[in-house]
């Protein structure tokens, strides 16, 4: 039997999925929680999304420093999630039901799953494309590669999840430090900060772009915290998830905004042509696409796996039961991944743009469960919830827990004023200057109306401690 905190002996290929992981199979150390959420950040569509604050409207100097500002509020909402692995040895979206009930929680948890169908989906096609040019095949046929090293590592789940997480941090960084050089020597970024036209508008878009990019990483953070043994110091593993993911993130979001800056609008479009311009042509060019590939090979397989996860929380729920089978989670993944990758294919010219302003939109019915989670375990259960009473209809969660569910959706229903993407926009952004500030009212109003539901004692009974 391994003994606790040992990695060297735990199982390359992961034999839990959704249940509770005991003790005697905790392994793990909190460096590979910060290289792994440092890897995931460190990617292509981190860029993209860092340099929207330029292509937008803003400047370098204060949409540097609105980024920042908002990788930090994200960063704390998404770290915290993780600090509840350790503690109850369950992945994410389990104990949603504590908060929604054993049936209920397949509320939100769909709408996750369509979310990170998307974000795989778009990540494969950035791949596929970086794979194409690497080994002059056709896009379509980097994207099949790159889907099945996802299956793969996927498959394989945590332990190969974290090697790889250490592995992207490494290359990431050879690959970053490199790309800073090359914009430091070709462009003059004393100039560009000196651009200082402040706008509200501008820079809560800053904001707003990193914040929402962080929280995203909600629902599945603390999947990958599971495994560490239960005395892990909440507080460790708040900094190493959170210092991993807000650094990875600014250091991408920084050389996305200095890139489109100085592109003079040739960026959009041609994102990852332009990255790899940066760095030169030939053997650079090579281990430039390559980086970029592997760069998504960690959040892709994050994406999927948290996907698998999510799906077979909603089965298990209507089952009665966590336990779920090797043969049962292969087929699992080659459907999600499979599902990811034909909506790469399809969305390969314009489907996809459309598809990925939809999951965007989704980020706005998965914020108030944020706010729902953080403040139950915090602040109402203080971490103390029944373990087996997770999988058991009729414990002590009950089916439906109607408040929780009723605290949700209102707090998605106050946030469509605010919302703005292609697919919808709210009333209230014009009045904003165009900046969506949905997530800000996601978080803040279903926190404080949960709080006080509980305070009321508008909710099922508290157990008297964690039971494993």
């Amino acid at each position: 039997m391994a003994q606790q905190g040992d990695t060297s002996t735990a199982p390359l290929i992961e034999r839990r999925s959704i249940d509770y992981i005991p003790e005697s199979e905790r392994h793990g150390k909190l460096y590979s929680q910060f290289t792994l959420w440092m890897g995931a950040n460190l990617q292509i569509t981190a860029i993209v999304t860092g340099a929207l604050a330029v292509v937008l409207g803003g400047d370098v100097f204060w949409s540097l420093i609105g980024l920042f500002i908002g990788q930090v509020l994200g960063g704390a909402v998404m770290a915290l999630h993780a600090a509840q692995g350790p503690k109850l040895g369950l992945p994410q979206m389990i104990s949603s039901r504590v908060q929604f009930g054993v049936y209920g929680a397949a509320i939100p948890i769909v709408l996750v799953c369509l979310m990170y169908l998307g974000f795989t989906a778009t990540g494969t096609l950035l791949s596929g494309q970086a794979l194409g040019q690497l080994f002059g095949v056709s896009d379509t046929v980097g994207i099949l590669m790159f889907a099945a090293v996802i299956i793969t590592a996927t498959l394989f789940g945590y332990r190969v999840i974290h090697v790889i997480g250490r592995v992207a941090t490494v290359l990431g960084l050879i690959a970053f430090f490199y790309l800073f050089s090359r914009v430091l020597a070709v462009g003059d970024l004393a100039q560009l900060l000196q651009i200082r036209h402040f706008s509200w508008a501008s820079f809560l878009l800053a904001v707003s772009l990193a914040a929402s990019w962080q929280i995203a990483y909600g629902p599945y953070v603390a999947d990958y915290s599971r495994y560490l043994p239960s005395k892990t110091s909440s507080t460790k593993t708040f900094l190493a998830v959170g210092l991993g993911s807000v650094v990875g993130a600014q250091i991408a979001m920084v050389l996305g905004v200095l890139a489109a800056a100085m592109a003079g609008g040739q960026f959009a479009g041609r994102e990852v042509a332009y990255i790899v311009g940066l760095g030169g042509t030939g053997t650079v060019a090579a281990l430039l696409y390559f980086s970029i590939a592997f760069g998504k090979v960690t959040i892709s397989t994050l994406n999927s796996y948290g996907s698998f996860m999510c799906i077979a929380t909603i089965i298990s729920g209507f089952r009665g039961h966590i336990k779920v089978s090797r043969r049962q989670r292969a087929v699992c993944v080659l459907l999600v991944v499979g599902a990811a990758t034909a909506l790469a294919l399809i969305g390969q010219h314009a489907f996809l743009g459309a598809f990925k302003s939809f999951i965007l939109f989704l980020l706005a019915f998965f914020v108030p469960w944020s706010a729902v989670n953080l403040v139950d375990y915090y602040f109402v259960n203080r971490g103390r919830y029944d373990v087996a009473a997770l999988s058991d209809p009729d414990g002590l969660y009950g089916r439906w827990n109607w408040p929780g569910i009723l605290v949700y959706a209102f707090g998605v229903l106050v946030q469509v004023p605010f919302i703005s993407t292609k697919l919808y926009t709210g009333p209230m952004v014009a009045q904003l200057g165009g900046v969506d500030i949905s997530w800000i009212i996601g978080l803040v109003v279903p926190s404080v109306l949960y709080y006080l539901f509980a305070r009321r004692g508008i909710r099922i009974d508290r157990p008297a401690q964690q039971i494993a």
